[in-house]
């Protein structure tokens, strides 16, 4: 069955065989850290000073905002280094020219990708969003205070005995040089999404210069903690600003003008060195790695079939290597011919039963056939949970598996139990950055009648900086849960514009640049 399955799978490729492949670079190595998994072409010693980096901000970041230094985040965040703009855009073709890496919180992962040999300024702004959403410390900031403290912290620099805070980014100083001030008053009150095309340019840096203006100084510090309090309390953003600094709109906005001090704070310490295991990848990855990738991330409708294709072409020169075949499995099942791919799964796990992406994949192909042929909806279903057992039994820590297993029981007339509440609730943990999770919670909350809890859980998706359809959905929840409603059924939400739940948060590009044209369409699972 398998060679039949091979045979279909790779038809077209025996000519490209023929012509040989192009030369490869340097074997991917993954160096796996407390709080990281990243994976990078070249030197290990390059890479494991990378990754200490990565592990001394972290730290850092425990001590400046009071965190336990052992307790790390549930999930590690995976970051793939490239080389060029080129490898980056193997994972989304659609990457701009003058973006530096982009931040992936999709339905099957959440990573990073990010060119190599600049500067981590962007990197670690996407880190902070990553860390703050996994350890809950930024759950209740307006929009404007979660972007400024990325960008402030952002700027660190990172030394083998100290780290120093309170630096800037040349191109954030120059957005405020070069461009009309966003008013204050749309600042503190609107998303990023929600404001004036020709005054976006200015939000970011606008959004750090206010958090640097608070920082720097003890006094201003404590506004700050006044001005949240007030916005816990209900208090109108730009009242309760008024009230902690004691500063007019147009006061606040002149000294924002004059502020040119930008103190630095440095932390000198022993850190800490990180145990570090690195790893060499098989030579697959070198033709595949990114490409996978691509296929969690999803493409645009015109793009499957090249993309179908090119997987073939690459899995074809790694015949019968597990990496290979589960890369040509995940291309079959989302852009090509899904029941070649289903076949080639279910070859994977018998060879290795604790393959957790084939298992996860193998369930969500049966979620997706118990949608689509009710007749048959009780078996799929059933199997799909059996295999999402043995994932989670495998590695208990995949939020997938759990995502997975809660939404198979969506539906069911019982739904929903503790141990479906539960469910979500360890999803949640793992990953709280996809408003796929956070909405699937808060529902399963709402059908429970546990309306609070879900107002908890809403709030930060609902005033999320950047809006968007998950931010739609949520303010839609939360609006029912404030007032003690059963959450909208399907056809409610239909009607509002939004015919299914978001599973992915829109890549986040890293680097100043614009990400053009997004995947459309659900991503790739």
């Amino acid at each position: 069955m398998l060679k039949v399955l091979l045979r279909c799978a790779a038809a077209a490729v025996a000519a490209v065989l023929c012509a040989g492949a192009e030369p490869a670079r340097a074997d991917w190595l993954r160096a796996e850290s407390a709080n990281f998994i990243v994976y990078s072409q070249g030197d290990e010693a390059a890479l494991r000073r990378y990754v200490r980096n990565l592990e001394t901000f972290d730290l850092t970041l425990r001590l400046r905002m009071g965190l336990p230094l052992d307790e790390t985040a549930a999930r590690k965040l995976p970051i793939y280094l490239v080389h060029n703009v080129r490898e980056l855009r193997q994972i989304n073709p659609r990457t701009g020219e003058s973006v530096a890496g982009t931040y992936f919180p999709v339905g099957e992962d959440i990573f990073a990708a990010s060119l190599h040999d600049r500067d981590m300024d962007y990197l670690l702004h996407e880190y902070f969003h990553h860390f703050s959403y996994q350890m809950g410390v930024t759950s209740g900031y307006p929009g404007w205070l979660v972007e400024g403290l990325a960008e402030y912290y952002m700027t660190a620099e990172i030394e083998p005995d100290a780290v120093t805070f309170g630096g800037y980014n040349q191109g954030r100083v120059m957005g405020l040089l070069a461009s009309d001030w966003l008013p204050l008053e749309d600042l503190l009150t609107k998303r990023f999404s929600e404001v004036e095309r020709d005054e976006r340019a200015s939000y970011y840096p606008l959004s750090w210069l206010l958090t640097h203006w608070f920082m720097s100084d003890d006094a201003r510090r404590t506004q700050l903690q006044a001005y949240l309090a007030d916005l816990q309390r209900g208090v109108g953003s730009v009242e309760a600003m008024q009230r902690a600094t004691g500063l007019s709109m147009a006061d606040l906005r002149l000294q924002l003008r004059r502020y040119r001090r930008l103190p630095l704070t440095t932390y000198h310490a022993a850190f800490p060195e990180p145990a570090i295991t690195v790893t060499r990848l098989p030579p697959s990855a070198n033709d595949l790695l990114l490409i996978g990738q691509r296929l969690k991330v999803g493409v645009v409708e015109s793009e499957r079939a090249a993309t179908a294709a090119l997987v073939r072409r690459l899995a074809a020169r790694h015949p019968d290597d597990p990496f290979a075949l589960l890369q040509l499995a995940h291309g079959e099942l989302h852009f090509g011919q899904a029941d070649i791919g289903e076949g080639l799964l279910q070859h994977l796990v018998e060879r290795d039963p604790a393959n957790v992406e084939a298992l996860q994949l193998l369930a969500a192909r049966l979620i997706e056939r118990a949608a689509d042929e009710p007749e048959a909806a009780t078996d799929h279903l059933r199997r799909a949970r059996s295999y999402l057992a043995r994932a989670y039994e495998s590695d208990p820590g995949q939020y997938y598996t759990l995502h997975l297993l809660a939404r198979s029981r969506e539906g069911a007339p019982d739904y929903p139990t503790e141990n479906d509440l539960a469910t979500w609730e360890r999803a949640f943990l793992y990953a709280p950055q996809l408003p796929a999770i956070r909405l699937g919670l808060a529902r399963a909350l709402m059908l429970a009648g546990e309306h609070r809890e879900a107002v908890v859980i809403l709030r930060p998706l609902a005033n999320g900086a950047h809006g968007g359809r998950g931010s739609e959905i949520a303010t839609l929840l939360m609006e029912r849960a404030e007032a003690g409603l059963p959450p909208p059924s399907a056809g409610e939400l239909e009607a509002a514009g939004d015919e299914d739940e978001p599973e992915t948060a829109a890549p986040e590009p890293i680097g100043g640049g614009s990400q053009p044209d997004e995947p459309s369409d659900e991503p790739a699972a």
